[in-house]
């Protein structure tokens, strides 16, 4: 089981009757038919804030394991410390997605020091640079996830944005997507770091990174890997609906008003934190939990 909170109420779930007026409902709440949902647990201390941050990391790569992101040693998820914000965990380097234990996850500092967590393997150098540079420039950013997936790889080959073909893909609509226009090989360059940073701009929650693959962020590690998925997957439906235009069926965007309010009610932190217990959960039954502290 995760560990426990610090807010025990938070994870009551809440009458409509007790909740906002309609026109004040959070994303949440309005999803929520009857109880609402809870919202992200809230902690007494550091260590247990560390250790649910951990467990549900650990998750996110089994998860991925399992949708088949994996490519060698390829792939990265990053989690800000929630103790010490100028250092994030890590995945080791060599060490296949499926067998990830909360305990295996590397703390590795701004400076690419490791400074804590499992010292038996080194941390991935071109993924330290990639999310070290985004994890300085945006402090909102809490977690980050890049892998090169199937579905990434092959829609980055054309360097363009996915179009808004579908509901859930308005998840990315507007500024929330960015495009990386650039590839000069394994990023082992600070500078491209940096560069790749500030493509993502201040508002970016998905990037396609051209030739490479897949970047997402959040400020949970629940929200950047569901938006990886997410992005993964509406890559391939993309590639899908590419492949049927190109034998003369028109394709029928979904407009920029009904994007920019899908967005709205569907993008904040609280909903995608949710969006992944699905498959956290999912992911937890099956492999009875040892993937956890």
């Amino acid at each position: 089981m995760a560990p426990s909170i610090s807010s025990p109420e938070s994870k009551q779930l809440v009458p409509k009757s007790k909740q906002t007026p309609t026109k004040e409902l959070t994303p949440l709440q309005a999803i929520s038919q009857g109880v609402c949902l809870p919202g992200i647990p809230l902690f007494s201390s550091f260590d247990k804030h560390r250790s649910w941050i951990l467990d549900h990391m650990a998750g996110a790569f089994r998860v991925f394991a399992r949708k088949g992101y994996t490519e060698g040693m390829s792939g990265h998820i990053s989690v800000r410390d929630p103790e010490h914000p100028h250092t994030f965990w890590t995945n080791p380097l060599g060490k296949h997605f499926a067998t990830l234990k909360a305990s295996d996850m590397v703390l590795v500092d701004y400076d690419g020091k490791v400074v804590g967590g499992n010292k038996t393997r080194p941390a991935n150098a071109a993924g330290f640079l990639i999310h070290s540079a985004v994890h300085k420039a945006r402090p909102d950013v809490h977690a980050a996830c890049h892998c090169h997936g199937k579905g990434g790889k092959a829609w980055s080959a054309f360097g363009k944005r996915l179009e808004m073909i579908n509901q859930d893909v308005t998840y990315f609509y507007g500024e929330a997507q960015a495009v990386y226009e650039e590839f000069g090989g394994v990023v082992l360059d600070e500078a491209e770091g940096k560069r790749l940073a500030a493509a993502l701009g201040p508002k970016g929650k998905g990037m396609i990174l051209r030739n490479h693959g897949l970047l997402t962020v959040g400020g949970t590690v629940d929200e950047a890997a569901y938006l990886y998925t997410l992005m993964e997957r509406s890559c391939e439906v993309q590639l899908m609906v590419e492949a049927a235009a190109a034998n003369g069926l028109p394709k029928i965007l979904v407009d920029d008003e009904a994007a920019a309010y899908t967005f709205k009610m569907a993008s904040d932190p609280e909903s995608l934190y949710w969006e992944f217990q699905p498959d956290l959960e999912y992911e937890r039954e099956l492999s009875n939990n040892t993937f956890a502290n």
